[in-house]
């Protein structure tokens, strides 16, 4: 009996694998700016203490960070406050949310997502990788999906050995 080679078909199937981890902002790239810290007396926010405040920070610190903005405390905060720190922002941090700290990372993996190029997805037989060493939450894979389905062949999920299928392109 005439023994044949195996074939490894998932290598033979050009596959682009998507790993939303590697978009996933690392800890140390966001920082957090908590309005707590210009209230008076931890209640109120007064125009004239937060307007000098703002022009002695030294925004260089967050040069190219991940910046999130929020308030800890219990506390009525204007909207005027957070686009005046915002505005601070735009010309020295990479991004900008208004956002729990517990949140942020999240935010800006969304962004990420929606500015990822997809030039290189098109026509593509795409695996969106599942398992990592972080959680991902569904809405993060939702929104990929959406995504990669107006230019990718087909769309799995899982790893290129063990793929489900999701997404294949009806053939013209």
């Amino acid at each position: 009996m005439e023994t044949k080679p195996l074939i490894n078909k998932v290598a033979q199937k050009a596959l682009v694998t998507l790993d939303l981890e590697e978009l996933f902002p690392k800890e140390n790239d966001i920082a957090t700016i908590d309005l707590k810290d210009y209230l008076f007396k931890g209640l109120i926010l007064r125009e004239a203490d937060f307007r000098t405040a703002i022009t002695a920070t030294d925004w260089s610190i967050y040069k190219n960070k991940l910046v999130t903005i929020y308030c800890s405390a219990n506390a009525i905060v204007p909207m005027w406050a957070y686009m005046v720190i915002s505005a601070e922002l735009a010309g020295v941090a990479k991004d900008v949310a208004k956002a729990s700290p517990d949140h942020a990372a999240e935010i800006f993996l969304y962004r990420q997502i929606a500015q990822l190029d997809m030039t290189k997805f098109t026509n593509q037989r795409v695996v969106v990788k599942g398992c990592g060493d972080r959680p991902m939450s569904e809405a993060a894979y939702v929104q990929i999906a959406a995504q990669l389905a107006k230019v990718a062949r087909v769309i799995m999920y899982g790893e290129p050995c063990s793929t489900v299928p999701v997404f294949k392109k009806a053939v013209d």
